[in-house]
């Protein structure tokens, strides 16, 4: 059973999160994080964790029997969406955690980053990792398998847990997570990334697939603070269905009524495009993504050459759906975090009791969320240790 852990990159302590979801209690918990607004969270939250602060100051730990040592080290390095310096960028922070992993008495690790990040930093890491730790396996997870969102990730780890139960799909979908009666046009969320604070546009969603947004119809008590986007009406064709209702129905567009009562239209296509869920563009040539359907709009209002197959063109009625972002509540869930888990923080604990409590933005609860675990998929790992012990 895990006594001492310790947790680089700690962020709003997901791997306690996932720790409490198995009943587990360490006697020592040991939090590197500099972030913050993610600290005060876990603070606020978890008071008796220890904090280092920087992972830099790993060597604290020296002389300690740690049980689980879990590290999700920043991916701007290594991920298509960054800048890919990879150890020349300077947010790059890999080798404190070797150094780390070498320096101090370790049993079992979980270190976690983005699956898009070139072959061969993949293999180098799991190279570097098996020289310390022998028994490290690196597995790609999906958190679709747990949650209702896209979030494809590398996991290293020398846990021998149940690769059944990890990949078994709760069945969980967009619509399921969300906290009114929004609508979402598909049953994964793109992933949520620290950066979704800054907001988007329905040209990201749809031609990027970039920063999930939700729909409402007109009359919802919230549907004045949307922006316009529209409803298709494809009878008898589910794709299209599910997209524009959340009980799989379409109200109809009454486009055949004459006079002045036909709404105005958009016309476009649903085309198969294969998109990658990390760079949110087309990668249609990739052997590992798989196609979907995706809505494809024109520009100059005229319809797509009419053909024998029905999804050639679509009719959008922009007086009817408008968009909106997912709330910070909706994005926990899409990483499998307690509502309201991040709503606040502790920012000034001083000597052993509770300092000033605040409420935490919106922006901060986004970029933490996007920063942080799947927390279903972590537990689902660590419960391969504590099955055994």
């Amino acid at each position: 059973m895990y006594k001492i852990v310790g947790s680089f990159f700690d962020g709003f302590s997901g791997t306690m999160l996932a720790l409490d979801k198995l009943g587990i209690t360490p006697d020592e918990y040991h939090a590197f994080e500099i972030d913050p607004y993610s600290s005060a969270v876990s603070r606020y939250r978890y008071p008796n964790i220890i904090r280092h602060g920087d992972a830099r100051n790993w060597e604290v730990l020296k002389g300690k029997k740690i049980d689980l040592l879990v590290a999700g080290f920043p991916c701007q390095s290594y991920s298509v969406a960054g800048l890919q310096k990879f150890q020349e960028d300077p947010r790059d922070m890999s080798k404190v955690l070797l150094d780390a992993l070498k320096g101090l008495d370790i049993d079992k690790i979980l270190i976690e980053n983005v699956a898009s990040m070139p072959r061969v930093w993949k293999d180098y890491f799991t190279e570097m990792f098996q020289r310390i730790f022998p028994d490290v396996v690196c597995h790609e997870v999906n958190s679709c398998v747990k949650s209702a969102q896209s979030r494809k990730r590398l996991y290293w780890t020398n846990i021998d847990f149940d690769v059944m139960e990890l990949m078994s799909d709760s069945g969980i979908v967009m619509n399921d997570i969300l906290e009114d009666s929004a609508m979402s046009d598909r049953d994964k969320a793109y992933c949520l990334d620290a950066n979704y604070f800054k907001g988007g546009n329905l040209k990201h969603y749809y031609e990027k697939g970039r920063r999930q947004v939700v729909f409402n119809d007109k009359g919802h008590p919230h549907w004045d603070k949307c922006k316009q986007v529209g409803e298709a009406d494809l009878k008898g064709y589910d794709i299209i269905r599910r997209v524009y209702s959340r009980h799989g129905k379409s109200p109809s567009l009454t486009t055949m009524q004459g006079g002045h009562r036909e709404p105005k239209v958009e016309c476009g296509r649903i085309i198969n495009r294969k998109i990658n869920p990390e760079t949110g563009k087309r990668d249609d040539y990739n052997p590992d993504l798989k196609l979907e359907p995706r809505i494809e709009t024109r520009e100059d209002g005229k319809t797509n050459t009419l053909s024998t197959v029905q999804k050639d063109n679509v009719v959008v009625n922009h007086k009817q759906m408008y968009w909106r972002a997912l709330t910070p509540l909706e994005c926990e869930r899409l990483q499998t975090v307690p509502d309201l888990y991040t709503q606040y923080g502790e920012f000034d604990h001083k000597h052993g009791y509770l300092g000033e409590v605040k409420p935490i933005s919106n922006s901060q609860r986004y970029k933490m969320l996007g920063n942080g675990f799947t927390v279903d998929i972590i537990s689902t790992i660590l419960k391969g240790v504590s099955n055994d012990n």
